[in-house]
């Protein structure tokens, strides 16, 4: 396989890690590359008098990479060409709560060229309960624009985030996403924004999730709705998103469940990966409905 994308012309065929037999981990890096200098290099050593020790400074190689340290794992689990595959999509997440924020989290760590976020809420309390990352007290109070483009600066590039209400005037915002998250929790809200993405041709993954507590343990389900540029007017024609309000659904109460957010936003990055390719697809679903009491998930496409 090769390196990485920018140096193609060296090819990796074999691997290997050589850990203490006692420990089971090295102390610290320097004793780590010690030891793997003196397996690696220690022959040549010995039969020639080579020295790897050269003191040379290396430059770094991937000068166009989003992130603002070096993604060695990628190149070391060998699916560069696999992440490749993200690095010019421009994506929008259009809703920073609690499934919108673990999107975010996840997307901050893929190589994607931009990623632009929208929220006009402020972050409270209630929001650092089903949230990633840590709660710094002076957060509080701040929009969540504010708070979550401050969690990711030190780790990548490419990051805006907008104190903005998206509706059918938001046109310019828009332009040149590839790819889009809605995660709004009001129906009202997510009808306008269906609206704006259909009319620029944006493929885009919407995301929902209801509970009810009838005297005992809650259950609900998470719903994942894939709307694809070709498709979309078919999709929304079944009608499977809410697009009124709801107010009887427990999640609306601001109910601590950072677990489903979770699940709800990994459904949906995984959806959105396999359609780039990067996770293998045995059904190419459309719609994905999963049911906490069972733990089960069923879905719909087209040839169903």
């Amino acid at each position: 396989m090769p390196l990485s994308a920018a140096s193609p012309d060296v090819v990796v065929e074999r691997s290997f890690s050589n850990k203490p037999r006692v420990t089971g981990k090295f102390a610290d890096f320097y004793e780590k590359i010690e030891s793997y200098v003196g397996i690696i290099s220690g022959p040549a050593m010995q039969l020639y008098d080579a020295n790897p020790y050269t003191f040379r400074t290396v430059e770094r190689v991937d000068v166009d990479s989003v992130f603002k340290l070096n993604d060695t794992l990628t190149s070391r689990a060998g699916i560069v060409d696999l992440s490749s595959r993200f690095h010019d999509e421009v994506l929008a997440i259009i809703g920073l709560g609690g499934t919108g924020a673990y999107v975010l989290d996840m997307l901050a760590k893929t190589p994607v060229r931009e990623i632009r976020a929208f929220d006009v809420d402020r972050y409270y309390v209630h929001n650092a309960f089903r949230s990633p990352g840590r709660l710094q007290e002076d957060e509080l109070g701040k929009s969540k624009a504010e708070v979550y483009v401050a969690r990711y600066e030190n780790f990548r590039y490419g990051l805006s985030t907008r104190p903005k209400f998206i509706d059918s005037t938001c046109e310019s915002d828009l332009q040149g996403v590839t790819f889009a998250f809605v995660c709004v929790d009001k129906g009202s809200s997510r009808a306008d924004i269906i609206d704006l993405l259909r009319s620029l041709q944006i493929p885009f993954i919407d995301v929902g999730m209801g509970l009810h507590r009838e005297g005992g343990p809650l259950n609900g389900m998470l719903r994942i709705t894939y709307f694809s540029a070709e498709t979309g007017q078919r999709v929304a024609e079944r009608g499977l998103v809410e697009l009124a309000d709801r107010p009887d659904d427990f999640y609306r109460s601001n109910i601590q469940i950072a677990e489903l957010n979770a699940l709800n936003a990994s459904l949906a990055v995984i959806r959105y990966k396999q359609l780039r390719g990067f996770y293998a697809e045995k059904s190419p679903y459309y719609h994905l409905l999963f049911e906490v009491a069972d733990l089960m998930s069923v879905g719909e496409t087209d040839e169903d």
